[in-house]
């Protein structure tokens, strides 16, 4: 039972009720005057109990209380890990490339550049004109997850003497916990038991490793006493190599004797779009796209190991609901033209490939 019923004007009304009736107690006598300031205070408690109320149980708590109540299973919020990978520092002169040198991407209009720490030593020099070091990022989270070639900026003392570049991606950077992540792991703790190496035990292993929000576990998939893991990425993709590798590690470290366990990532299904569009007026296209792609990427993320099929009336019905489209003429997802879907099969999870939106 909640205390939504218990407003000012019901407090108000019953205090009201409970005094003398030969006394005056209309709107602006003393003793309405006297009592609706504590109605009031009153109401407010109320309100606080509600909020207490719900703090208690972890499907309607929040932020540091939901902690609390997952604290009490011994399922702890992931923290937020900071991106890493190799950028190649390049220069004519020898030189000694210390830990700590700071590099960052490049300075644009939209953006603030993304700044990045040597973690490692490395000298430049004895014939060789470059060197690779890892860096990592000063700021947690997927903020440093960048692409290939984008970081190009050195400071400090090294700044005009060396010249730095990464050939790859970086991609392991992972935002801390979100409250629906934390509370799916705790009711998977507390509804579904694990115990001696059975698949909740290998799934509760894998989603304890940040950067991972569900995983498939398929017993006996390569015969008597294999185990196969199958991970999805808090991104609702495949992982990055560094973080399988992290989960492989901690399942090898707990799992029972004897067990033969393969950790993999989610193989990745593309979806592709392409669809002719009429616009509204005043809309223009590349501002229409954007819509559509993030509709349909949302859309996707929703599916993630919890729906196997991927169906094109959806999308169809997504596209017709975004703003400045007034109809589609074509449509196709993976080249279908009819009222199909594409399945999902069990382990894989679909993401979105090529967008091609054109204007009829």
């Amino acid at each position: 039972m909640g205390y939504e019923s218990e407003t000012k004007e019901v407090i108000l009304e019953r205090m009201l009720s409970s005094s003398p009736a030969t006394i005056d107690q209309r709107e602006g006598s003393i003793t309405y005057d006297l009592l609706s300031p504590a109605a009031i205070e009153l109401a407010e408690t109320y309100i606080q109990l509600e909020l207490t109320l719900k703090h208690g149980f972890a499907d309607t708590t929040y932020g540091e209380y939901l902690d609390k109540r997952c604290r009490e299973m011994g399922v702890e919020r992931h923290s937020e890990l900071q991106s890493s990978g190799k950028v190649s520092f390049t220069s004519d002169y020898e030189i000694v490339i210390p830990k700590g040198v700071r590099v960052s991407t490049a300075v644009t209009v939209d953006s603030d550049p993304i700044y990045f720490e040597t973690i490692e030593e490395g000298i430049i020099g004895n014939g060789n004109s470059s060197i690779d070091i890892t860096v990592k990022a000063e700021e947690g989270g997927t903020l440093g997850n960048i692409g290939a070639n984008q970081i190009s900026l050195v400071y400090g003392e090294l700044s005009g003497l060396v010249q730095v570049v990464n050939a790859d991606s970086f991609d392991n950077g992972v935002d801390e916990e979100s409250d629906a992540d934390l509370l799916n792991r705790y009711l998977v703790r507390v509804q579904n038991p694990s115990t001696s190496g059975n698949v909740n035990h290998y799934l509760e292993w894998a989603k304890e490793i940040p950067g991972i929000s569900d995983a498939v576990v398929v017993p006996i998939w390569n015969g008597n006493g294999t185990v196969k893991v199958i991970l999805l990425s808090t991104e609702k993709s495949t992982p990055d190599q560094t973080i399988i590798d992290h989960v492989r590690q901690h399942i090898e470290s707990v799992r029972p004797v004897g067990a033969e366990v393969t950790v993999v990532g989610a193989p990745e299904v593309e979806i592709t779009i392409d669809a002719s569009i009429v616009l509204d007026q005043g809309f223009e296209l590349d501002q229409v796209k954007e819509q559509i792609t993030e509709y349909v990427r949302e859309y996707l993320v929703s599916l993630a190991y919890r729906d196997s099929l991927v169906r094109y009336s959806q999308i169809a019905s997504t596209i017709l609901d975004i703003d400045g489209v007034l109809d589609y003429v074509g449509f196709t997802m993976n080249g279908g033209t009819s009222n199909i879907h594409v399945s999902i099969e069990e382990g894989e999870v679909a993401v979105l490939g090529e967008v091609t939106i054109s204007e009829d």
